[in-house]
Parts: C-alpha cells; structure tokens; sequence
C-alpha cells in the first residue's frame, strides 16, 4: 500500500528519553499532569522564538499585534501581552477575555462584520478601537457614544481592490462582507470625524495564510499604496495603519515556511521611503497563526488497534471535535496529512502504514490517511502538530457530547 506524506514538523521539537519533549517536559508527563487525553500543549519557548525572529525581521517602527481569535487560550493571552504591541478581537466574548486577562483596552482593536450593539457599547465604554466595517455600524457607534458622553475611538476597515494572491482565505478585492469599500472610505472618514469620533486610521486586511512572501511583499506595497492614496482623499493623516497579516505556517507535505527575511527586507526598502501621509503613521502587521499555529501540539491517546479489508485503524479518543483542519473538513477541497507522530516513541523510525482516526461516529473523523508511522498500539499518545491555532475554537466541540479538550501552556 502506497503511503500519503504526512505535513512537515515544525523546527524546535526534539526527543526526549525516546518521546517527544514540549517545553522541556516529555508528552507523558504532561498527560498525566493535565488528568488524561485530548490535551492541547502550547509551548511558550516556541511564541517567544517566533516573535522574537519577527522583531529581527522588521523594521523597527512596524509592530506587531496579536489576533486574539487565533488562540484566545487565557495563558496564551497574558503571556502576549509582553510580547506583542497591540491586540485584535473579533467578539464581544473576545473583549471579555482581553479585559479578564488585564489587557489596555487602548491596544485593543476590534474588527468583524457584524458587531452587536451591546458589543459596540462594551468597547466604546472600555475605550477599545472599532474597526468600522459599514456606514450603517458608524452611526450606531456614534449614537451609542452620544448616549455614553463618550468619544468612540473609531478606525475604518478597508475593503481594498486587490488581494492577498494564494492566500487561505481571501478577505479583501470585489464584493466582500468584511469592511469598506476602497472608493467609499474617505467620505465615511470625514463623516466619522465631522460627528466627533477619535480618528483612530486605517485597517486594511487581504488575506490569510499564504506562504508566498511575493505575494505578501505585493500586498503590503499595495496596502501602503492604498493608504497613502486614502490619506489624501481624506484630507488628514493617519493616526495608525493596521497593515493586515496574511503569514502562513506549513501544514500539508510540499509546504515550504514563509521568507521572512525577504519581507522583511522589503518592508525596510518601503520605510525608507514612505510617502509624507504615512511619515508619523503608527504601522503594525496583525498576525494570528503564525504566531502561536506551530507552537500548539494535540495530544490524543489511542484506545483501539484494529484491522478492516487488510488496512489498519489506530482509533484515538481524539479527533476532528478538537482538530477540524487536520481533519480536512475546515476548508482545505483535498485532504492531505497534517504533521503526526507517535509521541512516545518520537524517535522510532516509521515501521507501518496506518490510518489515524477519531473517536466519531462519522467517516469525516481522520487525524491521518495511510501516514507511515512508528507500530501503534493501545495506549500510545499520538501528537498532531500545528494545532496552535484555531484548534480548540474553531472546532465542534460539542459534537456527539464529547466536549472541550484540555489546554495548557508550558
């Protein structure tokens, strides 16, 4: 039987005593510290050497915001928060998180399509960002500060005429929920501004998840572009500049890393020579996923050995209730193996074919298609990587009344 690759593991795991090591701690030991599988591990030395790359990167004055909607996992948070320079929420349940987690609400941003007034009033009442996605969402913004005596803190979300070229998702260019379009902007920003809002700037997101740094260098040259072209229509310089994010992490076999060294390069080429509107400019990139994605490892035991029409299912207590994507149901047309492994014999050489499944009753639930992997047996953990980002938020949970995974940062 011919194999299926299985997605690259990312750089920064290594063995230890024979398992695979999170933080310097072997997966075993942090089973059995958190009570049992499924079991999320995100590492804090991986964040950090993450971020700390970026910052070698970039230019000085571009900084970096975390997208809370990533891996809004209270740790995770608190732990950003002396990481990064600004936060994006998506929710008001986000917003909460943030305040729980004691975050300025003046690094807060808040974007998404359809904010809720009761959403609109706890930001504007906390003093957080609204990223205004629509004239309609402005007015009632503004009415809901006239009530409050408060002055919203109010940024317009641009829906731009070009993308973010081989991105995942593709959030900007035509007919789009998400913001504003380019050729209305100025006149809601002087709208906005004649009414009294605190003129907070620009966020103009593209896209998501590409791996192309091209593609990425295009889009940022195009975001800045824009930018200028709107400051001038708009008659006032921009306080901020969310330039959008748009880095992808390697999930599927072929995959290559991002060039960050060429983004970075160009951005310092494009500092150099910004135009007068975007000279005081505050610029950052919001980055979600590739900050914490290949941070976060799934942990998931196998309770069943079994064999159908000559191919071999290791059946886990885990699966696509905890890890949609790497089930190939969150939006990928071809399923493809995420990185996997034996975590407990993470330096075992592959000895079999099998198929990695969940605990579902449904044939949608594969962690793994005929991946070469070390001889499983019941009781072995196996460990599905890159699940640092939208894992345990962004999967059904719920689903057959399995519940939430465990989560940990170590």
């Amino acid at each position: 039987m011919k194999p299926k690759p299985i997605g690259p593991i990312p750089p920064g795991y290594h063995a230890l005593g024979g398992e695979l090591a999170i933080g310097g701690r072997t997966a075993s030991d942090l089973v059995a510290e958190a009570g049992g599988t499924p079991l999320f591990v995100y590492s804090r030395a991986l964040i950090d050497a993450r971020i700390a790359d970026l910052r070698a990167a970039l230019p000085q004055r571009i900084g970096i915001n975390y997208a809370i909607k990533a891996n809004p996992h209270a740790d995770v948070i608190r732990h950003m928060e002396g990481l990064v320079d600004g936060f994006d929420i998506a929710s008001g349940g986000e917003l909460a998180l943030a305040t729980k987690a004691g975050l300025d609400p003046a690094r807060i941003s808040f974007a998404g399509p359809g904010k809720r007034d009761d959403e609109l009033e706890a930001a504007i009442a906390a003093g957080v960002t609204l990223n205004c996605e629509s004239e309609g969402e402005g007015r009632r913004a503004i009415a809901i500060g006239q009530r409050l005596s408060i002055a919203p803190r109010i940024a317009i979300r641009v829906n731009p005429d070009f993308e973010l070229k081989g991105s995942g998702m593709k959030m900007g260019g035509g007919a789009k929920p998400f913001g504003v379009d380019a050729d209305k902007v100025s006149d809601l920003a002087r709208f906005l501004m004649g009414e009294g809002v605190t003129w907070r700037g620009l966020h103009i997101f593209t896209g998501s998840q590409a791996l192309s740094a091209d593609a990425i260098i295009e889009a940022q040259n195009n975001v800045l572009n824009l930018a200028d072209e709107l400051s001038n229509e708009i008659g006032e310089a921009l306080p901020k500049l969310n330039m959008g994010g748009g880095f992808g992490v390697p999930y599927f076999p072929g995959d290559e890393p991002v060039d960050l060294n060429a983004i970075g390069e160009a951005l310092h080429g494009r500092m150099a020579d910004l135009p007068d509107s975007l000279a005081k400019t505050d610029l950052c990139l919001e980055l979600g996923r590739y900050l914490v994605g290949e941070a976060g490892v799934y942990l998931c035991r196998v309770i069943d050995r079994k064999e159908s029409h000559g191919m071999t299912y290791l059946v886990t207590d885990g699966g696509l209730h905890h890890q949609l994507a790497a089930s190939g149901n969150f939006g990928t047309v071809v399923r493809r193996n995420y990185p996997i492994a034996i975590a407990n014999r993470y330096d075992t050489g592959p000895e079999e074919v099998v198929n990695v499944v969940g605990c579902l009753c449904t044939p949608l639930d594969r962690l793994a298609d005929k991946a070469e992997m070390p001889r499983g047996q019941v009781g072995d953990i196996v460990a599905v990587f890159c699940a640092g980002a939208y894992g345990a938020t962004a999967s059904p949970s719920a689903f057959l009344g399995h519940g939430p995974a465990a989560e940990v940062l170590v």
